[in-house]
């Protein structure tokens, strides 16, 4: 089965919509979400257009803050403060990457921790991990929602996450964790990257090398999340070799199509939960 992401997104936003309009009728409000974009790096600018796009379509106030490349950094920590103590803005992101002489941790420290709809802030990084309530960075949260469509009960299952990211591979370890799987994260020192993707039930792949896993690398009947984004030739493609794969596995998901339309729906409901909480 080929997981299409476009679809789940589709719904999950019509749901996140429903709500939204709802709300709206209770408050006579509706979430903000406040997004600062540094420079013009294209992805970036693409990523922050459809985000921008997705947010205005559910209901969400959404407002997009462009600076120039050169912008000092004690510029943005302000305007996060400013967001921070508006009561109209239920969420801030900060589109990374970020030019070289502002700090990434400094950053995303500086956004309050109830409205970090992206889930880097250290104290949603510690609640996550510690079991508590916390806003759930939305990749791994997109990649959760997708695998529990193919299987509700991840009870006992194996799961491998190749990466080790604080983005991707440390939040999905922690959401599987809590689904009752035995977790495995491999990286570019484990021993036997292939053995240990074979005993995968559940295999997650984030990060950053094409065609990485092949068709012998994975388990007859396993469920594969593929998060890797990469350019080949002019084609993008995953970190798994998705001609070779999709044969063996009971579901897949493709690049594109897949986990990218889950994290920008996933974004937006962590945008909701952020005005509800509040």
């Amino acid at each position: 089965m080929i997981i299409d992401g476009k679809k789940e997104a589709a719904l999950l936003r019509e749901e996140i919509k429903k709500e939204i309009l709802l709300l709206k009728e209770k408050t006579k409000k509706v979430p903000g979400l406040s997004v600062i974009l540094i420079g013009d790096f294209t992805p970036s600018q693409i990523y922050v257009k459809n985000k921008e796009k997705n947010s205005k379509e559910v209901g969400i106030n959404s407002e997009v803050i462009k600076y120039p490349k050169d912008i000092t950094e004690q510029e943005v920590l302000n305007k996060i403060k400013e967001l921070n103590n508006n009561p109209e803005v239920s969420g801030i992101l900060v589109q990374l990457p970020l030019p070289k002489h502002i700090n990434k941790e400094k950053i995303i420290n500086a956004i309050h921790p109830k409205k970090d709809v992206d889930g880097f802030n250290p104290i949603n990084v510690g609640n996550l991990a510690s079991g508590y309530d916390a806003i759930i960075p939305c990749t791994p949260l997109g990649c959760l929602y997708l695998i529990k469509k193919i299987e509700k009960n991840l009870s006992g299952k194996h799961a491998v996450i190749i990466g080790r990211s604080n983005l991707n591979g440390k939040p999905m370890a922690q959401l599987l964790l809590r689904e009752n799987c035995t977790v495995t994260i491999v990286h570019s020192k484990t021993k036997d990257l292939k053995a240990e993707c074979q005993k995968a039930d559940i295999l997650v792949a984030a990060v950053g090398k094409a065609n990485l896993v092949k068709g012998d690398w994975v388990k007859k009947d396993s469920i594969i999340i593929d998060v890797g984004i990469n350019k080949v030739e002019e084609k993008i493609v995953g970190d798994v070799d998705f001609e070779s794969v999709k044969e063996k596995v009971k579901a897949i998901t493709p690049v594109p199509g897949g986990v990218g339309p889950m994290t920008i729906a996933c974004l937006l409901k962590n945008t909701l939960e952020c005005f509800k909480a509040r």
